[in-house]
């Protein structure tokens, strides 16, 4: 399962961490210099969330701001509640 977003198409993309040792020259020093660069990866922040999608309710990997930019439609919160010990003495039994 690739980590894309089918909305916003955001996906893992690389890139480098650099490494810096010495002082600023603004601090007095001669100045900062790269001692290292090691790949990374920088990793979409993607959400599986629960959405309506051609009138049924699946379960889809999106990204973070398509869920904030409302691309996706939830499905509504429900509504059910557990019948209490009141309701149950209150039926006829048959």
């Amino acid at each position: 399962m690739p980590r894309v977003c089918p909305f916003t198409g955001k996906k893992t993309t690389s890139g480098r961490t650099y490494t810096h040792r010495g002082k600023a020259k603004r601090l007095g020093g001669v100045g900062r210099k790269i001692t290292g660069k090691t790949k990374r990866k920088f990793k979409a922040n993607i959400q599986r969330v629960r959405a309506v999608i051609d009138g049924k309710i699946v379960k889809i990997n999106v990204s973070a701001k398509a869920i904030r930019n409302g691309m996706i439609v939830k499905p509504q919160k429900r509504t059910w509640t557990p019948p209490t010990d009141a309701d149950i003495l209150e039926t006829p039994e048959e």
